[in-house]
Formats: C-alpha cells, structure tokens, sequence
C-alpha cells in the first residue's frame, strides 16, 4: 500500500513547484535563524565579559545652563530628590557627588626653574570613584601639611603639547617628575588664610577635575567656607552601558549634560537593533510566504492525485493510514530544510568568531541556544502546518 502511495503522489509532483517551494522555505529559515543570531551576537559585543575594557564606565553629570537658568545658581545644582531618583535607575551601578570647594584657591611653585601662579578650584569625591594606584598616600588628617591632589591626564598632555613647547625656557616633564614638585597651596576665607604643601598624587581619565581628599574638603569648607553648604552641582555616575538609550533618553529629558563621546554609541546601538528587527521582520513575513508556498504545494500535489487517492479509499486505505504516509512524505523534507539552513549559519557564525577575533573582538564559536530553539520551533511550525493542510485535503 505503501509503495502504491509513494508512487501516486510523486506523480503528482512537479519539478518546477518543488523547486520553488523549497527555495522559498529555505530562504525563510535563513533570514529567521540569521535574524536570532544576530541578536545573539549584537548583545554579546556590547554586554559579553570579554568585550570590556574596564567593569564599569564613569560619567560625569551637570545641567545645562540655559538663559532661564542664567543669574540662577541654585537651578544648576541637583537636589537629594534628583539624585536619589537617579540611584533608583535599572542603569546606575553607583552615584557619588563631587563636592566643590566653598574658599578661594591659589596655587605656585616654590621655584623660580619652574615658576607659575594661578587661582585654582578643588573638588572631592567618594574614593570608590577614584582611578588611583597606591591609594595608601591618599588622604588627609587636621594638622597635616602635606595636602595630595589628583590632577586630570590632560592637564600634563596641554602642557607638554602646549606650553613647554611654545615657551622659552618652560621643560617638558614626566609623571614621576610632576609628583615630585612641590607646590604651595594657600587657601583663603572667612578673613582667615593657611598654606599647604600641595603635591600630585597621580592623575585621572575619569574626572575633569583636581580632586583633594574628601577628609580636607570637609575640613577646609567647615573653617574657610564662605557660604552655607549648597547642593552639589556635579554627580558622578557608574553604569556599565554608557550608551544605553535609556540613560542617554533620562539625561536628555532633564536636560543634563555629560560625556557625549561615551553616549554617542547609543545612536549607532539603536540603529543596529532597527536593523535586526527589519531582518527578523522580514524572515517572519518570507517564513509566512514559504508556508503558505509550501501548503499550495500540497494542495497542489494532493489534488492532482486526489481521484488515486480517493480510490485507495474506497479500497480500504484508512485516513488515519493516508494521513500518516502523507505527513512521512513531505515533513522529513522541511526538516530537511532547517538543518541546512542551520548548518549555513553555523558556518557564518565560525566566519564572524576568527573575523572579529582578529579585530580584538569576541563572539561565541558556536551559534546560540536560543538559535537552536528557534530551529526547533521552525520544525514544530513546520509540522502543525502540514498536518493541518494534509487533515484539510482528507476531510474534504
């Protein structure tokens, strides 16, 4: 009986459908898979362990001074409303507050081989939030004449670029060589003044700031301050994604600003996931196209054998038994179809992992679970399809 079946149905099958029908499958399945991998790999160069560079990124945040806020100071500060709500963000791994000096600064050299003066501005921060190697020396004590600072990178980077080089007279200097200048720091307020011996303890590429020790900013403000404390007008963020288009869309709607070099990849992240959305758009609506080509396909081909078929029934031939045959002879082929399918994007995904390799960046060797799951679904699909075109055509 079997045999019988096999040989009317492929009768009824024409090259040029099959062709078609199994192009139009295999095509689906490709851009489906190729869609979910995608994904899979997008989100692992962005979020994967071994694509950071450091745990976490720091930003630095302020508001935006408009010509509302002109002759307004108190509407650049952030209030503890402000800052808790920012705390409460999914985005936010920690945030500190820089506290800014409230005494007048001056700082000069105490010799005429490297001589400067200048007013100077201080700012502390949580020292969890500092990038400094030998945290040992970094502190302070009442009493203490010694006073450390932190000084950004690119301070010594204008210099050496900048000054040393366009002025007679001014040596270009190293690290070590900068630590180990003395520099006096005189202090100024409430009538009163006190000098200290200031000296660069290492610089930072998190904060545009020169940082003192949160221990003598305290003290320093306390008996030198010449106003009340106020809110602070910069905080400083922890998040691992600075370019999550929820934190760049919560600075923007507060109109706060920061380092828009570490936000700018919020653009190109919102773009890529539009472009793997529109692929997976498109294999979902070919995946419809190819089941419905593929259900035409059976159609086609049981109708053109449906007065055999109705005679094998008349016979004896089950529909139960017809039903089964029917589903052995077409369902192997769509499973047929994923695998390769599967197998072209395990290849893909080989391609992309030594391509990548060789540019510094890692995605995994072997294509994704949840790309093996969507395969597994494309079959169950697949199949619940073909029952229904096949239990159709036997009932009719």
């Amino acid at each position: 009986m079997n045999t019988l079946l096999q040989k009317i149905i492929r009768s009824g099958v024409g090259r040029f459908r099959y062709i078609v029908a199994m192009l139009g499958m295999g095509t689906a399945v490709f851009f489906i898979l190729l869609a979910v991998q995608t994904h899979t790999n997008f989100n692992e160069l962005l979020h994967g362990k071994r694509n950071e560079n450091e745990a976490a990124d720091f930003l630095v945040i302020n508001k935006q001074v408009t010509s509302q806020t002109l002759g307004k100071k108190e509407l650049s500060t952030f209030s503890p409303a402000e800052i808790d709500s920012l705390k409460k963000q999914a985005f936010a791994r920690e945030v500190g507050v820089l506290n800014a000096s409230n005494f007048s600064v001056s700082v000069e050299s105490y010799t005429d081989a490297l001589p400067f003066y200048s007013d100077a501005f201080f700012e502390s921060v949580p020292d969890a939030f500092i990038d400094l190697k030998g945290k040992e020396n970094w502190g302070w004590q009442p009493g203490q004449r010694d006073l450390p600072v932190i000084i950004p990178s690119f301070f010594l980077d204008l210099y050496n670029t900048g000054m040393a080089m366009t002025q007679a007279g001014l040596p270009q200097l190293s690290l070590d060589a900068v630590m180990a200048i003395p520099i006096k720091v005189s202090i100024r307020g409430n009538g009163r003044s006190q000098d200290f011996v200031g000296h660069v303890a290492g610089t930072t590429d998190r904060l545009n700031s020169i940082l003192i020790p949160q221990g003598f900013m305290d003290w320093a403000n306390a008996n030198y301050g010449y106003r009340s404390a106020q809110q602070p007008a910069r905080i400083v963020l922890k998040t691992l994604d600075p370019s999550n288009p929820a934190l760049v869309k919560y600075l923007d709607d507060r109109n706060w600003n920061t380092n828009s070099d570490k936000t700018r990849l919020s653009k190109v992240r919102t773009i890529v996931n539009w472009i793997v959305g529109i692929v997976g758009g498109i294999g979902l609506v070919m995946l419809l196209f190819g089941l419905m080509v593929f259900s035409l396909f059976i159609q086609v081909t049981l109708a053109s054998c449906r007065p055999d078929v109705e005679l094998l029934q008349t016979l004896g031939a089950s529909p139960a038994q017809l039903q089964r045959f029917l589903m052995r002879q077409f369902m192997p082929v769509n499973a047929a179809i994923v695998a390769v399918m599967l197998v072209v994007v395990v290849v893909l995904q080989l391609v992309l992992h030594y391509t990548l390799q060789r540019a510094g960046m890692f995605v995994p060797l072997y294509i994704s679970w949840v790309t093996l799951l969507a395969a597994a679904a494309t079959v169950t699909v697949f199949w619940v399809s073909n029952r229904r075109t096949i239990v159709r055509f036997i009932r009719s």
